[in-house]
């Protein structure tokens, strides 16, 4: 794990609020001058640290959709088949995060589709695939309280 300080905390914390932060802008707000501002950041970048930018979207402003949170527990639990279904969830564009669980439960799901006929379809591709699901709890998002927020990085870094 790469070791952080105040400063690259600060760098992780501005970028996840405004990832289209100019160099300059970054650098000035961390108190750092341009150049070991953009070292810092290639070396967040290249540890895997930062994994990407992008814009958090409106999507309720493009098209009707609904969200979908999904409990999986598998058939059976050999390291295959937990390949295997995780391979298969990888493979839908529709769930958009699956977490593995500890516990009685073997995975969530978050499902964002079209409609309840377009979320039928893609349980039934995972009930009719060989990804091993044994049992499936659906619940329906029916309004976001709280979306994905920034991590609260500065109090996960002990700072």
């Amino acid at each position: 794990m790469l070791k952080l300080d105040a400063r690259d905390l600060k760098i992780l914390s501005i970028l996840q609020e405004e990832g289209r932060i100019s160099k300059s802008e970054l650098a000035k707000r961390v108190n750092l001058s341009n150049t070991p501002c953009w070292e810092r950041l290639q070396r967040l970048e290249a540890a895997g640290i930062v994994r990407g930018y992008g814009a958090r979207i409106a999507l309720e402003a493009l098209a009707e959709h609904m969200a979908v949170f999904v409990t999986v527990e598998l058939d059976n639990h050999r390291s295959e088949d937990f390949s295997r279904f995780e391979a298969k969830v990888t493979a839908e564009r529709e769930i958009v995060a699956c977490w593995a669980l500890g516990g009685g439960l073997d995975y969530l799901l978050q499902v964002v589709t079209r409609n309840v006929a377009s979320y039928q379809r893609l349980i039934d591709r995972l009930l009719e695939s060989d990804a091993g699901v044994k049992r499936y709890y659906t619940y329906v998002v029916t309004k976001e309280v709280k979306g994905a927020a920034a991590l609260p990085i500065d109090l996960l870094a002990g700072g």
